[in-house]
């Protein structure tokens, strides 16, 4: 196995997204094509068109899948920058050696909470697993309800194992399709590792201390929609531990601190052969 060199392209007209990143010849970005996407207007529904989604100060919840994915953003200097209601987030995708860095800055006034997720849906073969720390506290969410054998206990809104089989649901393998999909987040874990045939793509997330980190995972294995399934594997580094901020406890989402301005740093790196072509997920 080789380190590979990763590239990137972004779309800044539709909502900052990354539309492409690429290494040793494989598109790691799944896609979706829908003409919707490029009419969205702020506060309209989500459109699931792949690649990766910049999701904030929610993923669930109101506006869906945030404000800042259906807004145009703008290049300032070496930065990509969008201007919210309640925020501004300022990105800035450079090259570090063969990987990627992702530096963020959100500036909102102090005290206001959120919650971030760098929503990369992966084109992924049914062989495809995922890595954590064993053990990582996971929370499932309750349309994981129909694959634990047993009644979801009402009012929870989220009941939280281990991983990689948390309440006895294996979520580390990504495949075969069996009509399930499955939300849930691996708390205080701040890195992972996706691994297709020879190519292992590396997520890594930092931040100041207390600020929550965790990876979200969205098995979708052609269970949803309800009408027309399809395939959608998201793996989601995020600030914050729950998907809606509606329901955030006080340690479940990120706070601008006094300055007025908050910090976080995505790291991305890519081995394998350089020829790595897994087969095509099925779309």
């Amino acid at each position: 196995m080789v380190t590979l060199p990763l590239t990137v392209r972004t779309d800044l007209a539709h909502g900052g997204r990354w539309t492409s990143l690429r290494a040793g010849g494989h598109e790691w970005l799944w896609h979706r094509p829908d003409p919707a996407r490029a009419q969205v207007r702020p506060g309209a529904p989500f459109v699931d068109a792949g690649g990766l989604e910049e999701c904030v100060p929610t993923v669930r919840g109101l506006p869906d899948h945030g404000d800042a994915w259906s807004r145009p953003w703008r290049r300032t200097g070496d930065s990509d920058e969008v201007n919210c209601p309640q925020f501004t987030l300022r990105r800035r995708i450079r090259k570090e050696g063969s990987g990627l860095v992702a530096d963020y800055q959100l500036t909102a006034d102090p005290g206001y909470r959120l919650l971030w997720a760098a929503h990369a849906l992966l084109d992924l073969t049914p062989s495809a697993c995922l890595t954590a720390p064993w053990g990582t506290p996971t929370r499932l969410f309750p349309e994981a309800a129909p694959h634990l054998g047993r009644p979801w206990p009402h009012p929870s809104r989220y009941l939280t194992g281990r991983w990689p089989a948390p309440h006895g649901l294996r979520l580390d393998r990504l495949g075969p399709d069996d009509g399930s999909a499955v939300g849930a987040i691996l708390t205080g874990c701040c890195g992972v590792q996706v691994t297709d045939g020879s190519g292992t793509l590396s997520l890594t997330l930092y931040a100041d201390p207390g600020v929550p980190l965790s990876i979200a995972l969205w098995r979708n294995l052609a269970g949803f929609p309800a009408t027309s399934p399809y395939r959608s594997i998201g793996v989601e580094p995020m600030l914050g531990s729950v998907f809606d901020l509606a329901e955030a406890g006080p340690s479940d989402a990120a706070t601008v601190p006094s300055g007025g301005t908050l910090t976080w740093q995505l790291r991305i790196t890519a081995t394998g052969s350089p020829r790595h072509r897994p087969g095509k997920a099925t779309p």
